[in-house]
């Protein structure tokens, strides 16, 4: 079948003409059971570690939705990192029900033959489509002009490549879902989100997983008075969990067969390859990443700033950890514009809303936590994620210690009699995989889903502030620069620092030629 051959109408005419020689009950019909005609097609691109693991844990076995085409400058490879050895290897092997699935396959294999192989194997399995081919494209700007048939595009791509496909696949009348951030620079944020706008393509950020009631309830209960105005927000994660480069790396290895290091830099400026900017560890870097408050963080904030009726942010300042090497017996402090550091602490101020007065919200990864006073004396460890809610007369504290706490003048109680369950990271637990349900009706013509582009532009700007409020942070003593908590003034509505002029350098990128946005 050709790469633009309408699969609504091969599927339909395979099916009704008895092709498939084993068609399951679903596909005839029954309880679940949706025509061909129904299904979202979809491309989907990027096929590392993630994009699989998202594939075989929910995605595929979505009757709603049709995989046709995947993408990714990666053919075949074997030197992926992930989470655990045989994790997502093993989620395969249970979803194929092949225990011998990539045996004797060296490391962790990820790319664009793998995940064809996996969705074509489980649709014939599971849907009876047993000569159904997925196409296959190293390049999304091939795809977009050849696969005209599609609904939607899938954005699972390393940070810096979220802005250029997804606008790519927007002028193109596609609509799209990308995995957070939106984009890891300020402008192409904006950008992104005009173009939804404009194009009115219905629009789904992976960020949003629903399941905010945990944070609507403690809302609710500091309207209630509980602990007074409510001053302060502060969120700390145990990330980074990759390995944070402090130096570029020197060496010159060779690009691996089979991976167009061309496609994977993309917008990014020129440099040999290595495989330290590459897979999980692109977020290392301010040029590929967007940090932990990226890669974490927008889980557990997006209901608070949704709660909270947050706007962009309108100051941001960041304290971090410094490296230092020694050159000719003489040790200095390494002078850091291109990786995030290991530790850092990032303030940002909201105005006031008619219903809240103005916030504070601080960010903390790389194990540094806030400091609570009234747990001093507690020997029991707040835990490693979590969240604690200031107020003139009391804190809450959520997902430090399991279930909420109110803490007040009067000691720790629970904030509530009963368990509830927790929402995403903001209360520590694992993220929900939910909300499928609402973008897939978005993209069938429904109402537009709650995770919409449009809806995420201040948790989107305060991500993208943070990264430029830890590069534009530093002073010069004598001959040494430190990293220096300077407070950034930030105009959202004209993208600006106004009283650091320099600093708007990092809102955009330094784009390499013909990849301009």
């Amino acid at each position: 079948m050709k790469p633009d051959t309408n699969r609504r109408k091969f599927v339909g005419i395979a099916a009704a003409s008895g092709l498939f020689s084993i068609v399951p009950r679903h596909v005839l019909g029954g309880q679940g059971y949706v025509p061909p005609s129904d299904k979202i097609t979809m491309a989907h691109i990027g096929c590392g570690t993630e994009g699989t693991r998202e594939l075989v844990t929910g995605l595929i076995q979505d009757p709603q939705v049709q995989i046709v085409a995947v993408c990714d400058p990666v053919k075949n490879a074997t030197n992926y990192l992930d989470w655990s050895k045989n994790g997502i290897r093993d989620s395969v092997r249970r979803l194929l029900d092949e225990p011998g699935f990539n045996e004797g396959v060296p490391g962790i294999r990820g790319g664009r033959d793998q995940f064809q192989q996996i969705v074509q194997k489980y649709y014939a399995k599971a849907r009876g489509l047993k000569d159904f081919k997925v196409a296959s494209y190293a390049d999304f700007r091939e795809l977009l002009e050849k696969e005209k048939d599609i609904d939607a595009v899938k954005i699972m791509t390393p940070d810096h490549l979220h802005a250029t496909i997804g606008v790519a696949a927007m002028n193109k009348g596609k609509n799209i879902l990308v995995h957070k951030p939106l984009a890891n620079r300020m402008n192409e944020t904006k950008l992104i989100m005009e173009t939804a706008r404009k194009t009115k393509v219905a629009t789904h950020f992976l960020a949003f997983q629903g399941g905010g009631a945990s944070v609507e309830r403690i809302v609710a209960r500091i309207k209630d008075g509980a602990i007074g105005p409510l001053r302060e927000v502060h969120n700390w994660t145990d990330r980074p969990v990759w390995p944070q480069y402090t130096e570029l790396p020197t060496e010159r290895p060779p690009v691996p067969e089979g991976f167009d290091w061309n496609l994977w830099l993309g917008p990014e400026r020129d440099r040999p390859y290595h495989p330290n900017y590459t897979h999980m560890v692109f977020r290392s870097w301010y040029d590929f990443g967007g940090g932990c408050i990226a890669d974490v963080g927008i889980y557990s904030l997006w209901p608070v700033f949704t709660a909270l009726q947050v706007a962009a942010p309108v100051s941001a300042r960041a304290w971090s950890t410094h490296t230092c090497n020694t050159v000719d017996h003489v040790a200095n402090p390494m002078v850091n514009d291109f990786s995030f550091p290991t530790a850092s602490v990032i303030q940002f101020q909201y105005a006031a809303r008619p219903d809240w007065p103005a916030l504070d919200l601080f960010w903390y990864d790389g194990g540094v936590q806030p400091r609570i006073p009234e747990l001093d004396s507690d020997p029991a460890p707040v835990g490693p994620g979590g969240m604690l809610w200031v107020g003139d007369k009391g804190k809450i504290l959520t997902g430090g210690r399991g279930a909420p706490q109110l803490i007040t003048a009067k000691g720790v109680e629970p904030l509530w009699k009963e368990e509830t369950p927790t929402a995403g990271r903001a209360q520590g637990g694992a993220r929900p995989m939910g909300a499928a349900n609402v973008w897939t009706s978005a993209f069938k013509g429904g109402e537009p889903s709650p995770g919409n582009f449009l809806n995420a532009g201040p948790i989107s700007e305060t991500v993208c502030l943070a990264a430029v409020a830890l590069r534009a942070g530093r002073v010069k003593s004598g001959v040494r620069v430190y990293p220096a908590p300077i407070k950034l003034l930030y105009d959202s509505a004209s993208m600006k620092i106004t009283n650091l002029p320099e600093a708007n350098k990092y809102l955009s990128r330094d784009y390499r030629p013909g990849w301009e946005l």
